[in-house]
């Protein structure tokens, strides 16, 4: 019996050795493969590069600007601007839609002068188009004709997932696309 205890105390500390990475041999060299040779070398990793430096800058200012006015308009089906919205055809949907439009702008201007941001500059774009759009046909002033109606559904859904497309390409931008 007192065999089979020592036993399994030796057993059970060797165990315990494995799983913590002890041992009574000597520690060979890692060859992890993710390894950047600076890191294996001991050096410090390399700055971020200018352009994600950038990328971060733009997130963060679009962010800043995008999360009051989501918090006070809404998106989605939450928006005044949905078309499921009972206000799509008023002065509220066009408060929302004139803050979209100032938010695609500040957008634009954040990467004008940037390569890359296709999604970012794409979205923004045809957010800024839609708000036009939404304006010049009067969505916001209660239309009564069915055929201006039905125009402005598209401009005002877009308008709706306007933030969040934005914040979406804005992350993006931070992956290079």
């Amino acid at each position: 019996m007192k065999r089979q205890l020592i036993g399994m105390a030796c057993g059970g500390m060797a165990a315990l050795a494995l799983l913590t990475g002890c041992s009574d041999a000597p520690a060979e060299p890692s060859h992890d493969r993710t390894a950047s040779p600076a890191a294996s070398a001991g050096q410090a990793e390399a700055p971020q590069s200018s352009k994600a430096v950038v990328a971060e800058q733009v997130k963060t200012a679009l962010e800043d600007r995008l999360s009051p006015d989501e918090q006070r308009f809404g998106s989605g089906t939450g928006s005044p601007c949905s078309t499921s919205s009972a206000v799509m055809f008023t002065a509220t949907c066009g408060s929302a839609a004139e803050a979209a439009g100032a938010d695609a702008s500040f957008a634009l201007e954040q990467i004008e002068r940037h390569e890359g941001f296709a999604t970012l500059r794409s979205v923004a774009e045809k957010l800024r188009t839609a708000v036009t759009r939404y304006q010049h046909l009067g969505c916001a002033d209660h239309p009564t004709g069915a055929t201006t109606r039905h125009a402005c559904l598209e401009p005002a859904a877009l308008i709706a997932q306007g933030f969040p497309d934005l914040r979406g390409g804005a992350n993006l931008g931070l992956r290079g696309a």
